[in-house]
């Protein structure tokens, strides 16, 4: 029988470091530097510094959010407390569309590098078989079961398993840097789709997808020891060393293609030969043994990631239950385990519904990026308003220069989502809209004990706002992100720039007065005195 129990604080600094490293380096290294040099040529390694430094903005501002109010899944809770419950909900369902995703798609990751040496996985246009997507499943049961089990389990495989797979990237760095053609630099132009090639690479290449990891510490902040303290500094030190490991690696795979390779361009050359990027890379350069260890990396890389957000999507989805716009069920921790066990079950299922009907890597990458970046557009806004909300609040690290890094993240948030596309951003933006209208037909099953639903509408106005000038914007832009092209570059961007700045500052003064946010993090965790 389930009972209702807390989680337990046992993640310590280093943990929770390797939690994001872990997460970030996952499937996103394998694939996104094929898929940068494909879509931005030589200058790929530019779109890598411009997810680096958002993701770094974004982060740098979950930062004091983490180590102020130290919960798992904060990334539902701090809009809910800065903005109410109906701000909560929708940031709530983009969360259940971006975490759901992660781990199939990484088992996905999984499965189409292994093709290269069990062919039966796949078809030759690189599509899932049905053996191949039974593979996948069992590699999702296997994440569930660790999950299962304990936090202290999961923690300790998921250390283990990062320290190897972050090895591997290493020594590819290492040997490719040794094989380099500087000539590479400039076939067919440095950016042969001009600066529009860099900034859709930043969103539909995974490059964005691929730095996503860094919030795990914060998913994981209501298990941390001295949370105030060890989130901030994982969350911090995971990006920077991701964003350098990555940017290297990104030169060093366009500086170590055979130059017969690119004869006929960027696209059509890349595409066609490179199915498992740096496995065929190495093969192509005879060093055999590295071939060999990057496909063994192509199962564990992907596997610990995915490992890790089935662990943070049942943190979320407990998380939005506890905001009380969620199924009461999914609030429920075993006592045993600390485990959310409910939110786990469903995560599991919906994990395995994001690998039908047997989607591509490339296919789910954008859509993932975007919606996490839908989640995460609150952040600065939150961490603003409750700068004046909650003034007293206990800050162990407070953000210097939050007035010009908070919209700067805003903004480039909102780059991100418009550079992933008007395939992605019509639907994924009109669904927001949609389940908005869906909390106000249930008005009276939502929580109302804080704050009214006038009040809440209130505070939510500026979203609705932001969803519905980001649709258009979309619709109208540059045929580069394919849009009607009534909006041309600049122009487009222009206009995205402009509505984030007036919804940022709108958004932070349409917070509610005065923030719930006195739950401890005791709350959700039974405090551990046992060394983990």
């Amino acid at each position: 029988m389930e009972e209702n129990g807390g989680l337990k604080q046992k993640l310590n600094l280093l943990d929770l470091t390797f939690l994001g490293l872990g997460a970030i380096i996952g499937s996103g290294w394998l694939f996104g530097s094929l898929n940068g040099a494909i879509i931005a040529g030589p200058s790929a390694w530019i779109a890598w510094i411009i997810g680096a430094v958002a993701v770094l903005l974004i982060g740098l501002v979950y930062a004091e959010l983490g180590g102020a109010l130290p919960r798992a899944g904060g990334i539902i809770r701090y809009p809910e407390y800065s903005h109410g419950p109906m701000v909560g909900y929708l940031m709530g369902f983009a969360a259940l569309i971006a975490y759901s995703s992660v781990a199939g798609i990484e088992a996905e990751a999984m499965r189409g590098y292994a093709q290269s040496w069990w062919p039966a996985l796949g078809t030759a246009s690189g599509s899932v078989t049905v053996t191949g997507w039974f593979v996948q499943l069992l590699l999702l049961a296997v994440f569930f079961f660790l999950n299962y089990w304990s936090v202290n389990v999961f923690g300790k495989v998921n250390s283990i398993v990062t320290a190897f797979k972050f090895v591997v990237p290493i020594l590819v760095l290492v040997i490719l840097l040794g094989h380099m053609h500087g000539v590479n630099f400039s076939s067919h132009g440095f950016a042969p789709h001009g600066f529009t090639g860099v900034e859709s690479a930043v969103s539909t290449a995974g490059i964005v997808f691929a730095f996503l990891g860094f919030r795990q510490a914060v998913d994981f902040a209501g298990e941390a020891k001295n949370p105030q303290r060890n989130v901030p500094l994982a969350i911090i030190m995971a990006i920077t060393i991701a964003a350098v490991l990555y940017v290297l690696l990104q030169i060093a795979f366009v500086g170590a293609i055979p130059g017969q390779d690119l004869a006929s361009g960027w696209t059509k050359g890349l595409r066609v030969t490179f199915k498992a990027p740096y496995a065929d890379l190495a093969t192509a350069l005879g060093v055999m043994w590295l071939a060999t260890l990057t496909k063994i990396d192509a199962v564990i890389s992907p596997s610990g990631t995915g490992n890790i957000y089935l662990a943070s999507t049942s943190r979320v989805i407990y998380a939005w239950a506890k905001t009380g716009t969620f199924f009461k069920l999914f609030a429920k921790v075993n006592k045993k385990t600390g485990v959310p066990r409910a939110s786990l079950w469903l995560t599991f299922i919906l994990s395995v519904f994001w690998t039908l009907p047997f989607p591509t890597w490339n296919k789910l990458v954008g859509v993932i990026s975007s919606a996490t970046v839908m989640t995460y557009i609150i952040g600065p806004i939150s961490a603003s308003a409750l700068r004046s909300t909650a003034s007293d609040l206990k800050r162990p690290f407070k953000l210097g220069g939050i007035r010009i890094i908070a919209p700067l993240a805003f903004i480039v948030s909102s780059l991100i989502i418009y550079w992933t596309g008007w395939k992605v951003d019509s639907w994924l933006i009109g669904l927001q809209v949609v389940v908005w209208l869906v909390y106000l037909l249930l008005q009276t099953k939502m929580p109302k004990d804080k704050y009214s639903i006038r009040q809440q509408l209130s505070a939510s106005w500026w979203l609705i706002a932001y969803y519905v000038l980001m649709f258009f914007v979309s619709l109208l832009g540059s045929k580069s992100f394919d849009g009607l092209n009534v909006l041309s570059t600049p122009w487009d961007q222009i206009a995205v720039v402009v509505i984030a700045i007036v919804c940022y500052y709108w958004g932070v003064a349409s917070a509610v007065r005065v923030p719930h946010y006195q739950e401890s993090p005791e709350s959700d965790a039974k405090v551990a005195l046992d060394t983990y």
